[in-house]
């Protein structure tokens, strides 16, 4: 019978490496698992006093190709970026910018005035202005000695 070394903290080190690897793929860009033909635009969410902005990227879709649908507290952005290049004779190396269909949809707080939300699309960026009730604005109230 031979004798095996072990060598626990290159076991540890082993298995740290792994459990690495697993959490940096299931931080990886969602849309890559997306099935084929679809694509989800990054955004961003933020709020100030009076409005909630959301941002999203959807660089090379035209305006009349993205809708913009609200319904029971729910604010949908749909669309389609068409493939460029529809020319038979090209043979492509690689393809790595999205195309196809996308959707995403947000729950939007009872604060916002739904009837008044604007939006705008301009360089590949659709910004949507959901402005806030006037009671929901955060009002200081002073306090005073007794």
């Amino acid at each position: 019978m031979s004798v095996v070394k072990r060598y626990p903290f290159r076991d540890i080190m082993y298995l740290q490496e792994k459990m690495n690897r697993v959490f940096e793929e299931s931080l990886q860009d969602r849309s890559a698992y997306n099935t084929a033909g679809e694509w989800v635009p990054h955004v961003d969410i933020y709020e100030d006093d009076t409005s909630i902005t959301l941002k999203a990227e959807i660089p090379g879709v035209n305006r009349e190709d993205v809708h913009l649908d609200i319904s029971n507290g729910v604010l949908s952005i749909s669309g389609k970026k068409r493939f460029a290049h529809e020319d038979r004779n090209e043979s492509y190396h690689i393809i790595e910018r999205q195309y196809g269909t996308f959707k995403r949809s947000f729950t939007i707080p009872e604060i916002v005035e739904s009837d008044k939300i604007d939006a705008r699309c301009e360089n590949g960026v659709l910004e949507v202005f959901l402005p806030k009730s006037e009671q929901s604005v955060t009002r200081k109230i002073p306090i005073t000695e007794g």
